[in-house]
């Protein structure tokens, strides 16, 4: 199977050896997505359904770089810095996958890589 990767440009894929999705025949991985810009602050600031917007965004763009779309997702992971906040994130995810109804989690964690990113969601998808 041949094995393609696509790289989202972040100055850091090379340095911790990743890339923004993996796509292995019919599967496609996008690893851990955040709202991040080079030198400022987050896309959406402190609004943490405009951060999952803009990192569904992200995923959607990824997804469509290896010939896949939001209707092949079949999980997703999201990592919130405030579980009471859960509501607003849920509610952005469901706006794209309100019919497609992927298998999902939702988890706090203590911190993401710089503390202005408020979640961090990855996708897998399998096409047909």
């Amino acid at each position: 199977m041949t094995r393609r990767n696509v790289s989202s440009g972040a100055k850091w894929e090379p340095i911790v050896g990743y890339s923004r999705a993996v796509r292995v025949g019919q599967f496609v991985s996008v690893a851990g997505t955040t709202a991040s810009t080079v030198d400022g602050p987050p896309v959406g600031g402190d609004d943490i359904a405009e951060q999952t917007r803009e990192v569904l965004r992200r995923i959607g763009n990824a997804l469509a770089e290896v010939g896949a779309g939001f209707e092949h997702v079949v999980r997703t992971r999201m990592y919130v810095t405030n579980i009471a906040r859960w509501e607003e994130v849920g509610r952005a995810h469901g706006e794209v996958f309100a019919d497609i109804r992927p298998a999902a989690s939702m988890v706090e964690v203590s911190a993401l890589i710089d503390p202005a990113l408020l979640v961090e969601i990855e996708a897998d998808a399998i096409l047909p």
